[in-house]
């Protein structure tokens, strides 16, 4: 279990997206991922949307007196994400609200026996992570003293999660490598032959070259298109105006990625070797061009 400090913000809008892993919309509802949150409030949160969680965690700014950061002017919203080993089981959802409330303790967020504490919540949307927001003004517009160093306990407090859990510990027991440990040798660098540096052979290589950047299949360029249309998708389909405008403009920022390719096809094609690239671009790998030799010109 790894757990990661994220910079902190002014509004709790930009971990809860981060947190579910996609945009959001204010009507989204959130009781299918939220596993733990406090401090309680009247009524019941099942029915709570994105918009209601916004506004819950950001009311201490509010209260009065305004809590001003201790010595810095910090962003009051905090966020921690913690990710388990791949390898760890699948757990349940008492265990993930366990995780958050053991973290939200470490974190300085909920203290035993004090009745005014952070307003956090805790969401597990993604696989095999837990995020934990909150917002660091106490109920009595305080700001909330977390101990120091705030990394180190919550690293001991994943340590402990880890042995209570039966989790995979995200560092061996003993810690690193003892300094006596026989390390390999580094590997000979393997011999090669010298490039023809005549300028049909360096033409067909750059053309080759050439040809591995827009190959519809494996070419960078097609990759970069192909996520540039799904994100227009995406957007084209969010209920806010401005979505589907900016959708449209990644479309055609999609269609002139197409139209490079297709220049750079062009090109290719009239430079030397293009049968023997042809055969060859999708067999090697993407390679810078070797130098030119400077007999050639």
């Amino acid at each position: 279990m790894i757990a990661h400090l994220c910079a902190g913000e002014y509004f709790p809008s930009i971990p809860l997206s981060a947190a579910l892993g996609r945009p959001v919309a204010e009507q989204d509802r959130l009781a299918d991922v939220v596993v733990a949150s406090a401090p309680p409030v009247a009524g019941s949160r099942e029915a709570w949307m994105f918009a209601d969680w916004d506004e819950y965690l950001l009311a201490p700014r509010d209260l009065p007196p305004y809590a001003a950061a201790p010595g810095t002017d910090m962003p009051e919203i905090f966020h921690l994400a913690v990710r388990l080993h791949p390898a760890d089981r699948a757990l349940r959802p008492l265990e993930w609200t366990e995780i958050a409330e053991r973290l939200a303790r470490a974190a300085g967020l909920t203290v035993p026996g004090v009745e005014q504490a952070c307003r956090w919540v805790a969401l597990q949307a993604q696989p095999g992570r837990l995020d934990l927001v909150a917002n660091l003004i106490r109920g009595d517009g305080i700001w909330a003293p977390q101990p120091h160093p705030l990394p180190r306990a919550l690293r001991q407090e994943c340590r402990r999660l880890e042995a209570d859990l039966g989790l995979v510990p995200a560092q061996p027991q003993g810690g690193c490598r003892p300094l006596t440990a026989k390390q390999p040798g580094p590997r000979p660098a393997p011999q090669q032959r010298p490039a023809d540096q005549s300028p049909p052979a360096v033409a067909a290589r750059l053309a080759t070259l050439v040809c591995q950047l827009t190959d519809e299949a494996t070419g960078p360029l097609a990759a970069v298109r192909g996520m540039v249309e799904q994100t227009a998708y995406q957007l084209a389909e969010l209920p806010h105006a401005y979505g589907p405008e900016a959708g449209h403009r990644l479309e055609w920022i999609a269609r002139r990625l197409h139209g490079i390719q297709q220049d750079l096809d062009a090109t290719a094609a009239g430079l030397p070797g293009h049968q023997q690239r042809a055969d060859t671009a999708a067999r090697l790998p993407l390679q810078p061009p070797a130098a030119p030799s400077p007999h050639c010109r």
